[in-house]
């Protein structure tokens, strides 16, 4: 990923409604290892429900604005991220849905899936010892991830 400024960061949210930017929380940009993300994604400490996820789309920084559901998936089950494909506890994944681009958004239409709740896909791809999980795997999920990333990004700015 290439590196974001909190400039770029705060111009580039796509969905956000009003409001949801008043006191956009930025993480610590200095301590990003940036080869090592395919996106920008953490939750508002704020606002507990709240989450952003940032990446490059056409050559620009894109924003989304994202809610999680208020209840967890049941206990004692496994889940699977739909954008990292890593299998969890059900504890770990969140239904995260994100109003649409422009006046569809403000219309309420929404997109939703479910994504580790800690929005740190980037990490949990490379978290395994590397007799298990090799540079060539690496790239793999790492070239998935993006990919998904940048589908449902695409699908959030679809404004029909």
């Amino acid at each position: 990923m290439k590196p974001l400024t909190e400039d770029d960061i705060r111009s580039s949210f796509v969905n956000a409604l009003p409001g949801d930017l008043d006191r956009l929380p930025i993480p610590g940009l200095h301590e990003m290892i940036w080869s090592e993300r395919e996106f920008l994604g953490w939750r508002d400490p704020q606002a507990h429900l709240r989450g952003y996820i940032v990446s490059w789309l056409d050559d620009r920084p894109t924003g989304l604005v994202v809610r999680t559901a208020s209840t967890t998936l049941r206990p004692g089950i496994a889940a699977m991220c739909s954008l990292c494909h890593s299998p969890q506890p059900a504890t770990q994944v969140r239904l995260f849905t994100a109003p649409r681009a422009g006046e569809a958004g403000l219309n309420g239409n929404t997109v939703g899936t479910y994504i580790c709740e800690d929005l740190a896909c980037s990490i949990l791809i490379r978290v395994a010892p590397p007799h298990l999980n090799p540079p060539e795997r690496i790239a793999e999920r790492a070239a998935g991830l993006l990919a998904r990333v940048q589908n449902f990004t695409a699908d959030i700015m679809k404004t029909a």
